[in-house]
């Protein structure tokens, strides 16, 4: 090989750079015109302006700040940039032409037609630069813009039509979520076409569905000056209205939850439900700013006797089955006993149940069940399943335990079980229908549309053996009608069950109250944080809520 050739070849060698991953540009002009324009053009495609400013004769110092500026002022979420011709070269100089494609906000494709002014300089072919490099219109101090206007919001509706975020209810506000200008953090989170300022949802549902709710904005792609003012519109796109998103949220049955919390002097939290759909008929927390109806997690205490009642009824008992209900038994070397330590001596598990006798179910659930059938019967009420509401919430955990005393301690709902008002009303509803389904908020379909980045799918509906709904019909009537509830002052035809779920450390525990239960179509759950008894705290709020409707 000639020496020369060497020579040459080694100086192309030395020229190669590699940018970003798998990807070499010649960081020195082309052989030819069309070589640069070529590798130009693909660098721009890429955004790697770096290079493009390698090839560039006579590039401004903030060079590749103005092809930022334009991508991002642009909104654009992709671009494609290519060679349309390129002239023969004459006294160093030659005519380029290229096509643009530039995506923009709710994928809509921009193109025009630019010019590719080619230069020799020092045996090199180099982009000369102008600003009609990137668009032939375009003057010194002046930029290109896509200026978005978005088209009316869709509203959040309740199941009558009326508006939530109209609502005169808080907690049905608070579903619905606020609207303002987005934050830098919401619109990168989001994602284009968002920008920091454009209006956007905070929270709750207007969150959820943003891009159901608010449409696709409409565009002008502009040349502006330095100050932002426009100069001249290029292309006009039209925008595209959001679409609705309708609840299940029942304004009577929201108003009747809300005004039986109104004398609640502690934290609390209700939510309603339609046993034979599935649908969320009312949310209610007091106070709001917290959604610890779907999100909150509280040991059940009692009231997850009723999934118990149920794994024993399914292995043979009933509700006239006798039962020892004695002030205390030990297992695993732990004394259990029930409230004020009641002993109530051989009787019906009916009465049991209504009793609410702790030492009932530890022992029969030990000596019966066992864990891995409880687990079972658990999961068929909708323990460990995720729930696709179309909001975010919490499931319910029956998690392992490590031995009887535990499992014993689980079987009343202590110990490591841990739910959600949500998840125990659902439980009611099963219990009143005899089929859990996963509750909702939102049509099924769109629900499904919340599930995360793992592709969680609502839990199919779980159809309950006729004799535990049977005997379920039996044993929760009988709490409201000669147990724990009975002076409470239900409404005739109520079900339900109390709880009262210790909490932290020491001898006495402060504990969580709960109610939950069903009448006719509407199955309930209420929690009063700290609030001693669910007969006591609980059970009143779900009776004046029953009254109400």
């Amino acid at each position: 090989m000639h020496r020369s050739r060497v020579l040459a070849v080694a100086a192309v060698a030395v020229a190669v750079v590699i940018v970003g991953a798998g990807a070499v540009w010649f960081l020195r002009g082309g052989d030819d015109p069309e070589d640069t324009a070529k590798r130009y053009l693909a660098a721009w495609t890429g955004g790697d302006y770096a290079a493009m400013k390698a090839l560039t004769d006579g590039a401004p110092a903030d060079f590749e700040a103005r092809f930022t500026k334009m991508r991002d002022d642009l909104g654009a979420t992709g671009q494609r940039y290519a060679v349309a011709s390129v002239g023969r070269a004459k006294d160093d100089r030659a005519g380029g032409a290229y096509s643009a494609e530039v995506v923009l906000a709710g994928s809509r494709t921009w193109k025009y037609d630019g010019s590719l002014p080619l230069v020799k300089k020092d045996g090199d072919w180099l982009v000369q630069w102008s600003p009609q490099v990137l668009y032939p219109e375009l003057k010194e101090g002046q930029q290109l813009r896509a200026s978005r206007s978005w088209p009316p919001r869709a509203a959040v509706f309740a199941a009558d039509g009326t508006d939530l975020s109209a609502s005169p209810s808080g907690s049905a506000q608070q579903l619905a979520g606020p609207v303002g200008p987005a934050s830098a953090e919401l619109a990168k989170q989001v994602g284009a076409p968002y920008r920091k300022g454009d209006p956007a949802g905070a929270d709750g549902l207007q969150k959820q569905y943003e891009r159901r709710l608010a449409g696709t904005p409409g565009l002008a792609v502009q040349i502006v000056d330095a100050q932002g003012n426009e100069v001249k519109t290029l292309q006009r796109f039209g925008s595209s209205e959001g679409k609705a998103v309708d609840t299940t949220i029942d304004p009577r049955v929201q108003a009747a939850a809300g005004k039986a919390m109104t004398d609640a002097n502690k934290p609390a939290s209700m939510v309603a439900l339609r046993p034979s759909t599935g649908e969320i008929l009312a949310v209610a927390n007091k106070p709001g700013g917290y959604n610890r109806a779907l999100m909150g997690r509280y040991p059940p205490g009692s009231t997850f006797k009723v999934v118990t009642a149920a794994a024993l009824v399914a292995g043979g008992m009933s509700p006239a089955t006798k039962v020892g209900c004695p002030a205390t038994t030990a297992i695993g070397g732990r004394s259990f006993h029930n409230y004020q330590h009641e002993d109530f001596g051989s009787i019906p598990l009916r009465e049991a149940f209504a009793h609410s006798c702790n030492t009932t179910f530890a022992r029969l659930a030990v000596d019966k069940l066992g864990e891995k059938r409880l687990a079972q019967v658990a999961s068929q009420f909708g323990f460990n399943a995720p729930l696709i509401t179309g909001l975010p919430a919490v499931r319910a955990a029956f998690p392992d335990t490590k031995d009887d005393t535990a499992f014993a301690s689980a079987s009343f709902g202590q110990g490591e079980v841990l739910t959600s008002p949500l998840n125990m009303a659902s439980v009611a509803a099963a219990a009143a229908d005899g089929t859990w389904r996963s509750p909702r908020l939102v049509d099924a379909a769109l629900a499904a549309q919340a599930a995360d980045a793992g592709g969680r799918k609502p839990e199919a509906p779980k159809k309950l053996e006729p004799a535990v709904k049977n005997a379920l019909h039996a044993l929760m009537p009988a709490v409201v009608s000669e147990g724990t509830a009975s002076g409470v002052g239900f409404p005739s035809g109520t079900a339900g069950k109390t709880g009262t779920a210790e909490f932290g450390e020491g001898d006495n525990p402060p504990t969580h109250a709960w109610f939950i239960g069903y009448r006719k179509d509407v199955a309930f759950a209420v929690i009063v944080e700290g609030g001693g008894t669910g007969a006591e705290a609980a059970a009143p709020i779900a009776a004046k809520f029953l009254r109400a409707l």
